[in-house]
């Protein structure tokens, strides 16, 4: 592995033959990640859709027609794991865990 001389201040990646841009953001699968590793914005990006879920299935979970156990299977299957997507990839901060656990 090597770094490219011509690439200037950006300290591009070369292994091999394969050189690699330096970026300062990338999103992956939903979830954005900083050169400084922050989550912030993903994690509020994820926040949001898991409230747009929420938005989208109130009928459901207001319904008196659907059992307790159902409406804990709904929340668990579709608006958890849209808020947990890529969550094991995260390097969570106290100020995230606070907003995760109020989004619960």
């Amino acid at each position: 592995m090597s770094r490219d001389k011509d690439a200037g201040r950006r300290h591009d990646i070369k292994i091999g033959n394969c050189s690699f841009e330096r970026v300062e953001e990338l999103k992956h699968l939903g979830t954005t990640s900083t050169s400084q590793n922050s989550i912030h914005e993903g994690s509020k990006g994820r926040l949001k859709s898991g409230n747009a879920c929420y938005q989208s299935v109130q009928n459901l979970s207001s319904s008196s027609l659907l059992f307790n156990n159902i409406k804990i299977n709904i929340y668990g299957t579709i608006i958890l794991s849209v808020v947990l997507c890529g969550f094991e990839t995260w390097s969570l901060t106290l100020r995230e865990e606070l907003r995760m656990m109020v989004f619960e």
